[in-house]
């Protein structure tokens, strides 16, 4: 199994490229050969042009400043850089197999809204993806309780937590869950699975007009699994 994790960085680039430019990740994602997509600040009405492109299925979960959110989405994709987060947030899980159930996790709502997803795959492979709080004391806590949540929704299952978790060296998490890849702040834990391959960094530059930019401010990092044979024996 292929799992990518990618924080959108609202939907802009570095440079700053004063521009919208959901069709350009839509066509990056589209582009990558991956089964789950673990996606966080992502506009808020991109998800579903996202999953059509790549020919997936979607779920969201809104997360911060969302309010009056269409008078923030006029503003975003106008004038992104001016927008940057205050164009309302979102965490969202694209997966290329069916979606059997979703859960919206609220973790935190001081002093910010967080949110994690928790999803069912079909074959029974269970995901969860967020993006922590930026004080590192707040995003420990909020992966701890997010480890418990997910191994009760996972109840056995393979699972799979990756994100933007906000820390650089999380503690390590127990209870059968190996750290498979991390690039700075976003990581992929797994159990039940094991790895196959060095996890990848994928490339994200593209051209606009005369320019080169880098799309987000976080690099794709692709991880790809194996199940370990207890589960793949079941």
């Amino acid at each position: 199994m292929r799992v990518l994790t990618w924080n959108l960085f609202h939907g802009r680039s570095l440079p700053a490229s004063q521009q919208e430019l959901s069709q350009h990740f839509a066509a990056a994602l589209a582009s990558w050969e991956w089964d789950a997509a673990l996606l966080q600040e992502v506009p808020p009405w991109w998800p579903a042009r996202l999953a059509l492109a790549a020919g997936a299925q979607q779920r969201t979960a809104l997360t911060s400043r969302n309010s009056a959110l269409a008078l923030r989405r006029a503003l975003a994709q106008r004038w992104p850089e001016l927008a940057k987060s205050n164009g309302g947030g979102a965490n969202a899980v694209l997966a290329r197999v069916s979606i059997l159930a979703h859960r919206a996790l609220r973790l935190r709502t001081w002093p910010e809204r967080r949110v994690a997803q928790l999803v069912r795959l079909e074959g029974g492979v269970c995901l969860a993806n967020y993006h922590a709080s930026s004080r590192v004391q707040l995003a420990e806590a909020e992966l701890d309780a997010l480890r418990e949540q997910a191994l009760r929704w996972a109840a056995g299952t393979p699972l799979i937590i990756g994100g933007d978790l906000n820390l650089r060296v999380p503690r390590a998490p127990g209870d059968g869950l190996a750290h498979i890849c991390a690039r700075d702040v976003d990581h992929i834990f797994a159990r039940g699975f094991r790895a196959r391959a060095p996890c990848r960094r994928l490339e994200r530059d593209v051209q606009l007009g005369p320019r080169h930019v880098a799309l987000s401010d976080h690099v794709p990092l692709l991880a790809e699994l194996r199940l370990c044979e207890a589960h793949a024996s079941r």
